[in-house]
């Protein structure tokens, strides 16, 4: 059966340096205990961090922050922008293929954590959090087709409005209004998605990074290499006299 590896290396929490009372030195003192700096920006990691797997969590926020600065420049010109301008259809192209990487990184960081195991630790609401990030991105893409202005749009608009229509959610959620799908995508969802990130990212700190799976049979596996290594060292009877 495999062994899982529950602990990881992590700083000791930092006291707080100066004890106030009031509410506000009640919360500092939490945040210290909680979240001492040295374990929120930490400048060193265990070594199993080196390992290609636990890259694509960087990447899904590097792609996350591509779509939410593109998404703004996006949102301060005007829905119609990328339709008439060279460099409005180039920030769209840059908004849309940072979101294809987006949920592509995303997903991967979800399968291999779900191998993984990631939820070990005491890391059961960084992994709850993660799904959901997955789920609320999912929606807000669903909300950006929604607003291409385009043939596209509107396939996907009638599409949708069958299906929420037919669980019951068609009245709150319009598929077919236009301005309302702009101020879901552009305004609450992106919100959304990056609270539930930020959380996110606060937990790994917090329990710091999932550390691997042991392999199974490697104690088996250590055994064996033990005993041929005496066995080098102290050759057989049989081996003497040959």
């Amino acid at each position: 059966m495999t062994d899982l590896i529950e602990t990881t290396t992590l700083p000791e929490p930092t006291p707080d340096p100066e004890p106030a009372g009031g509410w506000t030195g009640a919360l500092r003192r939490r945040i210290f205990e909680t979240m001492p700096p040295e374990q929120l920006l930490p400048d060193t990691q265990p070594a199993y961090v080196a390992s290609w797997i636990y890259v694509f969590g960087v990447l899904t926020l590097t792609a996350f922050l591509t779509v939410v600065g593109t998404g703004t420049v996006l949102a301060l010109k005007g829905a119609a922008w990328w339709h008439v301008s060279e460099t409005g259809h180039f920030v769209n192209s840059l908004h849309l293929w940072s979101v294809e990487l987006f949920m592509t990184f995303m997903s991967v960081h979800l399968i291999a954590k779900f191998f993984m195991a990631a939820w070990r630790g005491k890391r059961a609401l960084t992994w709850i959090t993660g799904v959901i990030a997955l789920g609320a991105s999912a929606f807000t893409a669903l909300t950006g087709y929604l607003v291409q202005q385009n043939f596209d749009s509107q396939w996907v608009a009638t599409q949708a409005k069958d299906g929420l229509n037919a669980i019951g959610v068609g009245a709150y959620f319009n598929t077919m209004d236009f301005g309302q799908m702009l101020i879901w995508h552009v305004a609450l969802l992106p919100l959304v998605v990056s609270v539930i990130v930020v959380l996110h990212i606060l937990l790994v700190r917090r329990r710091g990074v999932v550390p691997p799976l042991a392999v199974w049979g490697a104690g088996d596996a250590s055994a064996s290499t033990s005993a041929s290594a005496s066995t080098l060292a102290e050759p057989s009877a049989s081996e003497v006299e040959a």
